[in-house]
């Protein structure tokens, strides 16, 4: 592997070198017009100015900014960092219960938001005694800003211009809380230094292959900081598109030139399945610019990256990473088949094991176990630090994730920790499991957890949703009998089905992960009502 040496560089300063380096470049576009690498810089010393006078004499302070898709939230956290404040990434999304527990568990006592975000927070505002200014990012747009708030562009009218120089930080200090997603237990803050923000920028950058040159569509929900923080220490430009038609999105980055383009799987299998897929590249006369689409996040199905390799003629690519991990870890690279569970090599200056479930020895090349990873991305640690750290001695964080590598040391992914089972003492993916059976064209969806069985420890319970409308004929016992035989056909004695249920839908997170917990607590509870009938 190439040594890879990290920036020594406060996280702010990948903006502060980008508008020393090219001031007039385009940094972010949106629907509102182009932000240069300038303007961006000079807008974040401003919020930089206005957050320390506000925290003066009491140290540093956390921060809450809401991860939108806007040119404001890249000013805001990189302002909040120079500020020496800490961030806090607040999920725009979040309903008021989880913006409640982020807020007290980051202690967030300053907020930088949108309207869409100040309204609920105004609602729980007196259960946090902590938070005592609100700042709606979008007033100049139209934002409401509810009673006891402020106008965010309005108070930087007040706040004089010019660079502002902040102390030297120590790189090891935390510069970020971010909340892990929360799909199997509350969101647990991430604490996050200079040194891995940085560090994982430039990683990501140098396996993307960015520079000044690159242009990255963003075709997300949110404002992800990998994306942010490599574009910006490459020097890159960033489209941000908030037209959820993904054939719209690709007709933007064709107008853009992008050679990047950033989309979630969910959003690009709907891509694939879609009927205008094979003309859009006839349509686009810049997309042959285009070097890759870029998917995170969860699984893309192999099949719907083949589709839109093959439609758009460039590389569909997928990576691995965690909130602990800055975020990234792993990337495919170009070259790489498009195989189940593929993520790609470590990224520069990563290194990745995999142990034994049970001994936690490291296990060779094709066997399954956790997924280990040891490198400057890692974080410092938890905001709660009561459990166990899942960080050795030795700097290896255990992820949670079961996986395998290759020869070539390529990671593939198998499934979580807390959702692979034992049947007669062999490991059985859900994944796996369930990417068998949706390949089968009676099947719309369909998710896997374990039935308790007193002989072989558990079983494969499957919950299939049938192509059709519910209650049309197909809907029959017979139907769901040929699924079963057709996919036990195609598995191991050990992931064979032995129960199956028509689902009308199968329940999913934000994300499109399915809800094992609540399946799972379903699925005992129904095997404990048969045990004791």
């Amino acid at each position: 592997m190439p040594h890879f040496t990290c920036p020594q560089l406060p996280w702010d300063g990948l903006l502060r070198r980008a508008a020393a380096r090219a001031p007039h470049a385009p940094a972010l576009t949106t629907g509102r017009g182009t932000v240069t690498f300038g303007q961006l810089d000079a807008h974040a010393d401003r919020i930089a100015r206005f957050l320390a006078a506000r925290a003066a004499g009491r140290g540093p302070v956390v921060v809450g900014v809401a991860a939108s898709l806007d040119a404001l939230f890249p000013a805001a956290v990189y302002g909040t960092s120079r500020s020496g404040n800490t961030v806090a990434l607040i999920n725009p999304l979040a309903d008021e219960s989880t913006l409640h527990h982020l807020c007290t568990a980051a202690g967030v006592e300053i907020a930088l938001v949108p309207a869409a975000v100040a309204e609920p927070l105004a609602r729980i505002r007196g259960r946090l005694p902590l938070l005592h200014t609100v700042l709606v990012t979008d007033a100049d747009a139209g934002g409401a800003v509810p009673e006891g708030a402020l106008a965010l562009h309005t108070v930087l009218d007040t706040v004089s211009g010019g660079p502002y120089a902040s102390a030297a930080p120590d790189l090891s200090a935390v510069a970020c809380l971010q909340f892990t997603t929360g799909t199997t237990r509350r969101p647990r803050g991430v604490r996050l230094t200079h040194r891995n923000l940085v560090a994982n920028a430039a990683q990501t950058a140098l396996a993307q292959g960015l520079g000044p040159g690159s242009v990255t569509l963003n075709h997300l929900p949110l404002f992800h900081l990998m994306h942010l923080n490599s574009a910006v220490y490459a020097g890159a430009s960033q489209v941000l598109c908030h037209d959820p038609d993904p054939v719209a999105s690709l007709a933007l980055a064709a107008r853009a030139g992008a050679t990047h383009y950033y989309g979630l799987p969910a959003r690009l299998h709907r891509l694939a399945a879609d009927a205008r897929l094979d003309t859009a590249r006839e349509g686009i006369p810049a997309g042959p610019r285009l070097t890759a689409l870029m998917s995170g996040g969860t699984a893309l199905a192999p099949e719907a990256a083949r589709r839109l390799r093959r439609a758009l003629g460039v590389p569909v690519i997928q990576g691995y990473g965690l909130a602990e991990l800055s975020p990234l870890s792993h990337m495919q690279r170009p070259h790489d088949p498009v195989l189940p569970g593929a993520v790609g090599p470590p990224l520069p200056g990563t290194r990745c094991r995999v142990v034994d479930l049970r001994s936690r020895a490291a296990v060779p090349a094709g066997t399954a176990g956790e997924v280990q990873v040891r490198g400057p991305q890692v974080m410092a640690g938890y905001l709660d630090d009561g459990e166990p750290s899942p960080i050795d001695a030795q700097g290896w964080l255990s992820t949670g994730d079961v996986g395998l590598l290759d020869d070539d040391g390529r990671l593939f992914l198998v499934d979580r920790i807390d959702d692979v089972f034992t049947c007669d003492s062999q490991l059985v993916s859900p994944t796996g499991v369930e990417r068998v059976i949706a390949e089968d064209p009676r099947v719309a969806d369909c998710a896997v957890v374990a039935w308790p069985d007193a002989e072989h420890g558990a079983v494969v319970w499957a919950g299939i949703v049938l192509c059709g409308p519910p209650g049309a004929a197909r809907h029959t016992a017979r139907t769901l009998e040929a699924i079963v035989r057709d996919a036990n056909g195609r598995l191991a004695p050990s992931e064979r089905i032995h129960r199956a249920q028509a689902l009308d839908t199968v329940p999913r997170t934000r994300t499109g992960k399915p809800e094992r917990q609540a399946l799972r607590e379903s699925v005992r509870a129904r095997a404990a009502a048969e045990a004791g009938a």
